[in-house]
């Protein structure tokens, strides 16, 4: 070999092994595809904790913003008037008119996204929560709390990491809100209302931010 072709040759070698790192640290060793890699600026973003940026309707038709309820402890459950769990109702209201004068609020948000379950107009919940089980605690206009028409309030309480994030599973699912604003707990539909753990953590919050 003559010394012109050796130096092309050690100049070959040199480019490859300058290559080769750099494909290496892009590749997966067990399969030899290219690892995914996330672009800069593209990390996703963690969603607020906050969740009361939002303006809806009440039942009977008042603009109501969220933000009105802060400084409070707030329990936002999504109700409906011909499930299984429809009683619960009543101790919701038991729950609400033992702790309302310590700064706590429940806020009911009728759905109809599971069997059909909450078919009627706004007035008819009205009626049937306040005649039926006397419902004091705020009350909103009928809303989606899931799928692609979930009102943004349910969309970002499901997008939260978990144990709190995730799509309502059925009526009476419960977030818990403290007095900032922060959703901060769930419980699932079969929580009853004079639960322990629900007691205990909403009256930690009543206390610790009092």
């Amino acid at each position: 070999m003559n010394r012109i072709c050796f130096l092309k040759n050690c100049a070959a070698v040199a480019m490859l092994l300058l290559f080769v790192p750099a494909w290496a640290s892009n590749t997966n060793t067990n399969t030899g595809d290219p690892v995914a890699t996330t672009e800069p600026g593209k990390e996703k973003k963690p969603v607020s904790k906050y969740v009361l940026d939002y303006q809806m309707d009440s039942i009977d038709g008042d603009p109501v913003k969220l933000e009105s309820f802060k400084g409070k402890v707030i329990l936002m459950v999504n109700t409906a008037s011909k499930c299984g769990l429809t009683p619960q109702y009543e101790g919701l209201e038991k729950l609400y008119l033992a702790h309302k004068d310590e700064g706590f609020v429940i806020i009911g948000f009728p759905a109809n996204n599971f069997m059909g379950q909450e078919p009627g107009t706004n007035k008819e919940i009205l009626e049937f929560c306040t005649g039926t089980y006397d419902v004091t605690f705020p009350m909103m206009a009928k809303i989606s709390v899931k799928g692609k028409d979930a009102h943004p309030l349910y969309q970002q309480l499901a997008a939260q990491p978990e144990p709190v994030g995730g799509e309502p599973t059925w009526n009476f699912d419960k977030f818990l809100v403290n007095r900032e604003g922060e959703v901060v707990a769930r419980f699932g539909p079969r929580t009853v209302p004079d639960n322990k753990e629900l007691v205990e953590a909403i009256e930690g919050l009543i206390d610790s931010d009092s």
